[in-house]
């Protein structure tokens, strides 16, 4: 990545980080209603129709097993003893999601994995398999044809494979048979918000009594939990339940927060993260980061006071080993990081500078490593 792609994406975080401060989010973007959740199946499948890239069942007799069971179940009675030679077969394991609220005669997506040892899914077929929930019942059926988007080129000496062909998709390819059980008509619905903090809860309550002005409708159960009192006529749940999932919600500043991903050395940081002043040497590597605020006066004629104006400079040297380099405080994380990307360090040496400045408390955030 070139460093003029590197300033356009660190610009690009500036723009957003800025707008995140003045907008303000809807509630059923920060929260979600108690008891309406999806529920994970799970089901044993048979998968058919494979160009010979199904299980081999001289070391793995379960395909054979289950091609058996499968044609006794239709009524094809396959003598004792035999081992079948399914290449064109192979035992997956189907997965999905049962959405919350979903009706009986839905579709939804399902996902089909290898269980066995089949070296591609590519062109088969599953056949109807029941999809069970925790609880053992059967919530959906799966069958379809598997999309897989990977692809396998081989020859007598070579073989080449692009992404993964021992799973796949079927978009729509189950159906939903039985409604998961639904929470009671309660008159007190509790919203559970995805972040911890006792200041947007705050202001979670102050906007919803807005809309439910009934007197103690509104309750502030912890740091993540918001109860409200609603109708408990399915029409009027409906309308209100509506305007507060469509309401408007400052969001308070997030917590400090920089975020590493360890194989390709980007950073991510949000906009309160801040640095205290410090010194840091590592290897060759020299940064000079000055940041500083300058009053300029107004002209003679004006009556304006005089406004604060920001300088900043960077100045990239590649030093000698061991020198130390002095960051003063006010300069932004953007910068240092920016600066060590210049100078070619990889994402071992930016993260051994963002441990040590967190350890020593120049860095006044949370360091995750992703």
């Amino acid at each position: 990545m070139t460093n003029r792609t590197l300033s356009k994406w660190f610009l690009i975080a500036a723009f957003v980080m800025g707008m995140s401060q003045v907008m303000a989010a809807r509630l059923k973007d920060m929260a979600v209603v108690s008891g309406q959740r999806p529920n994970q199946l799970i089901g044993y499948g048979l998968v058919v129709g494979l160009d010979g890239t199904g299980d081999n069942s001289g070391s793995n007799p379960v395909t054979g097993q289950s091609v058996i069971t499968m044609l006794n179940s239709l009524g094809v009675s396959v003598p004792a003893g035999i081992n079948l030679q399914a290449r064109n077969a192979a035992v997956v394991m189907v997965t999905a999601e049962l959405a919350a609220l979903a009706r009986p005669g839905q579709a939804m997506d399902v996902t089909v994995s290898s269980l066995t040892n089949a070296r591609s899914l590519r062109g088969g077929t599953l056949l109807m398999t029941p999809l069970k929930a925790a609880n053992g019942q059967v919530y959906g059926q799966a069958q379809g044809s598997i999309v897989v988007p990977g692809a396998s080129v081989s020859t007598a000496m070579a073989r080449t494979t692009v992404n993964q062909l021992s799973a796949g998709r079927i978009p729509s390819g189950g159906i939903v048979e039985q409604a998961a059980p639904e929470a009671d008509m309660d008159p007190v619905v509790e919203f559970n918000f995805h972040k911890v903090d006792y200041a947007q809860i705050q202001r979670a309550v102050e906007a919803i009594s807005k809309v439910v002005a009934e007197e103690n409708a509104v309750t502030a159960v912890d740091a993540r939990t918001v109860s409200v009192r609603v109708p408990v006529q399915r029409a009027q749940r409906v309308n209100v339940m509506a305007q507060l999932l469509e309401l408007d919600i400052q969001p308070v500043v997030d917590i400090a927060r920089v975020v590493v991903n360890a194989r390709t050395g980007s950073v991510v940081v949000n906009q309160s993260v801040r640095l205290a002043p410090f010194a840091v040497t590592h290897g060759n590597l020299t940064i000079h980061v000055q940041a500083n605020n300058q009053a300029v006066p107004q002209s003679l004629v004006s009556r304006n006071r005089p406004i604060n104006q920001r300088n900043e400079r960077v100045s990239i040297d590649p030093g000698p080993a061991g020198q130390m380099v002095r960051v003063e405080e006010g300069a932004s994380l953007e910068q240092v990081v920016r600066a060590i990307n210049l100078l070619g360090a990889t994402p071992q040496d930016l993260m051994s500078i963002l441990q040590a400045m967190k350890t020593s408390g120049a860095l006044q955030a949370e360091l995750e490593i992703i």
